[in-house]
């Protein structure tokens, strides 16, 4: 490894979710790309300016830890190859901002692997050859940060398959993946806000560090355009919304009282459900100690807009 500063390993979880803080990681490179679907590049950049304390663990996250080794375990009996642990973190001496914590290095070989864990419901075809943009982008990081010429993702769909793919050096989309990088990370230096999208992460992030108002009005001055656009998506979403539901009526009748059909590869369902709820207001009529034992208030911010007459 050519160009690379090497760091020891952090000695706690909570050592290494302070380090991710001191710059772009591996994981973090598919998000700033727009890759992720979990999380957003707004939602990165409040997490690495400190609006937003990402302490969360979840099963997912415990489950792709203890099974690390035994991914890469199954990688080398599948590929007859050799693996070890780097015993190191590594940082960019040309892009410092640019880290590295990678699962394994490959022995006798200029190349790392990654070890991954997903459940079988997935939507990636990975007996096609398809990777996600996302683990893809993390190998890139990962050679553009040690200078490796290739690298090895392993992935194990729980109760289903083990795959492994070869992703090869790519100078272009490295310096491109870099420049991306390089952006995002002056933007949280500079403590400059990346663009607001529509994705449910923003809109968490967005929910969670604004979360307690405060009772006042303000001139929300320049915002003309976006208003007028706002009022017009709402306008066609309920006329859509409408359309479709014509549409789902039409099938409706022409199923009648039989519960499915086909249209080529399509099937077209229209079948009895049943589904059990609590009759609140009886609940609360009848047994209100209890109702008041049960009852639970949260908290949210309600958007809307409207127009004052």
């Amino acid at each position: 490894m050519k160009n690379v500063i090497r760091h020891k390993l952090p000695s706690s979880h909570s050592e290494w979710l302070a380090n991710r803080l001191k710059g772009i990681g591996g994981s973090d490179a598919g998000t700033i790309l727009g890759f992720n679907e979990w999380k957003s590049p707004y939602t990165l950049w409040c997490e690495k300016t400190g609006r937003l304390i990402n302490d969360r663990d979840n099963e997912a996250m415990r489950l792709g830890r203890d099974l690390e080794d035994y991914v890469a375990q199954r990688f080398m009996e599948t590929t007859g190859k050799r693996v070890k642990r780097s015993g190191f973190s590594y940082q960019s001496e040309d892009h410092p901002f640019m880290l590295a914590n990678v699962d394994r290095l490959v022995i006798n070989e200029n190349a790392g692997l990654e070890c991954k864990t997903t459940n079988m419901l997935t939507r990636t075809r990975y007996d096609k050859d398809d990777i996600p943009a996302n683990y893809y982008a993390q190998c890139m990081h990962y050679m553009a940060v040690t200078g490796c010429e290739k690298w090895y993702i392993a992935i194990l769909v729980l109760n289903k398959g083990f795959y492994w793919f070869e992703v090869l050096r790519d100078e272009n989309e490295i310096q491109t993946l870099i420049e991306a990088e390089n952006d995002f990370w002056k933007c949280v230096t500079e403590d400059k806000e990346p663009l607001i999208d529509g994705s449910d992460s923003t809109a968490d992030t967005l929910a969670e560090i604004y979360a307690d108002p405060i009772e006042s009005k303000m001139d929300i001055f320049g915002f003309d355009d976006e208003l007028k656009r706002y009022l017009f998506l709402k306008e066609q979403i309920k006329e859509l919304e409408a359309e479709k539901k014509g549409y789902e009526n039409i099938f409706k009748h022409e199923l009648g009282d039989t519960s499915s059909g086909f249209i080529g590869n399509y099937a077209v369902n229209w079948k009895l459900q049943s589904r059990s709820s609590v009759d609140t207001k009886k609940l609360q009529s009848e047994y209100p100690e209890v109702y008041g034992k049960c009852i639970k208030t949260t908290s949210f911010r309600k958007f809307e807009i409207k127009e004052i007459r």
